[in-house]
């Protein structure tokens, strides 16, 4: 494929840029393609309430993600996919974090306080011989795994796991001897791929999750990422379903206003569209439950060139960056979706095709968070390289019952090498 001038000029660039400064280009470039009331929020978070422009982007994806459900999907070179992802947002204590998760997550909140003041009116009215009423509900932020399944059952569309800090789940998903953090890992697992959630029990209801539909969003403070690709989550496949935030961007200036209203309730009335086509999908009335999204013909032809992109890329790629790849190659369908819901959803046309316009944000939106993936390993693993022998990150690998395998990928030395100092330390 022969490149063009632009595509040139851009590498050349971005040879002579640091991965944070490029990142910096990238987060401008997709703000800068969002609709006007999205980027307006981000612009105004950062200058009201000081929050990272990346972190409240990656918290508007992740609502919109939710807030979509398994009311939309598209079917594309051969494949049937949805708009569910994973985010963690990695910062320092004070980061903002927290802010930028509840400032988006705002209008789901306030539909969930008003289904629960609904449950509580109707379960106090009902009978006893009248059918329990079950409550409806979005996000979760600190259940058990069978509550999860539960309220995932009673609410088919979407789950959305929104945490102020996942490293509790981390640390349990990585403990062989908590059966609840074994099947939450396998619940994610399972779900970003829309899989069946099959679940017997003796005591309580079985039921059958035909698609599950979970997203995933949450702090984590820098200092523990490593523990994050311990413990088999690096080995499963679990680290490269999420997408990573790095802090890019700092306001140092107070202001005593907050964001602007009109600002606000322009985004909470997108999210509140989506909601009410997810809740009348769920309706057991309903006799259209999803909607197809078709690609025009140039989309699908610019879907395809980036996958083949990514393949290729995959072939030469290093390890761990490499696994990651080949995630990327069914994240890009779901940021197709996702990009497609946020250009329309302001004005609910739904109907019409997803063009090239929605393909390109996907792309960067895609692009953008490898590279922050990249930013991740290179701060965490490359500077561990340098100081550290390999005897000292082995003798920790093993502390931390990591494989031998991750070791490698870590490291980049050959396994024979590491399987030689293994058996010797």
């Amino acid at each position: 494929m022969v490149s063009t001038r632009l595509e040139i000029e851009q590498t050349l660039n971005e040879l002579t840029k640091s991965k944070e400064d490029i990142l910096k280009d990238k987060l401008e470039v997709i703000i800068s393609r969002l609709p006007l009331g999205l980027s307006s929020l981000i612009e105004n978070g950062f200058k009201y309430k000081r929050i990272p422009k990346e972190y409240l982007l990656s918290s508007i994806l992740f609502t919109y993600s939710t807030a979509t459900g398994r009311t939309f999907f598209i079917d594309a070179l051969g494949y049937k996919n949805y708009a569910n992802l994973y985010f963690a947002i990695i910062g320092s204590r004070g980061d903002v974090k927290t802010e930028a998760i509840k400032t988006a997550t705002n209008p789901i909140k306030k539909a969930d306080d008003k289904e629960y003041e609904t449950y509580l009116s109707e379960n106090r009215t009902r009978n006893k011989e009248d059918e329990v009423v079950r409550r409806k509900q979005t996000l979760i932020q600190n259940a058990s795994i069978e509550a999860a399944h539960q309220i995932h059952f009673e609410n088919p569309n979407s789950i959305g796991i929104c945490m102020d800090e996942i490293f509790g789940l981390v640390e349990k998903m990585g403990s062989s001897n908590s059966r609840d953090g074994v099947e939450w890992r396998n619940f994610l697992l399972e779900g970003y791929t829309n899989g069946v959630v099959d679940v017997s029990r003796k005591t309580t209801t079985s039921f059958r999750i035909l698609e599950s539909y979970p997203t995933l969003i949450g702090g984590l403070q820098h200092q523990l990422v490593k523990h994050l690709f311990a413990n088999g989550n690096l080995e499963s496949g679990f680290i490269d379903r999420i997408l990573f935030t790095v802090k890019l961007t700092k306001n140092k200036v107070l202001r005593s206003e907050g964001i602007p209203t009109n600002c606000i309730e322009s985004y909470n009335q997108s999210i509140k569209k989506l909601l009410e086509y997810k809740k009348q999908s769920e309706n057991p009335d309903e006799m259209r439950k999803q909607f197809q999204i078709y690609f025009t013909n140039d989309a699908e032809v610019m879907l395809f060139n980036y996958v083949q992109k990514l393949i290729d890329n995959q072939e030469v790629a290093k390890p761990i960056l490499k696994e990651y790849l080949s995630k990327m190659q069914i994240s890009i369908h779901k940021f197709c979706l996702l990009a497609f819901i946020i250009l329309n959803a302001s004005e609910s046309t739904f109907k019409s095709e997803l063009t090239t316009q929605a393909v390109e944000l996907a792309i960067v939106l895609n692009d953008f968070y490898f590279l922050n993936f990249q930013v991740v390993i290179e701060d965490n693993f490359k500077a561990t390289q340098k100081e550290v022998p390999v005897e000292a990150i082995i003798a920790l690998a093993k502390k931390n019952n990591a494989t031998q395998k991750a070791v490698v990928e870590i490291t980049g030395l050959h396994k024979g090498t590491i399987s030689k100092k293994w058996n010797k330390n």
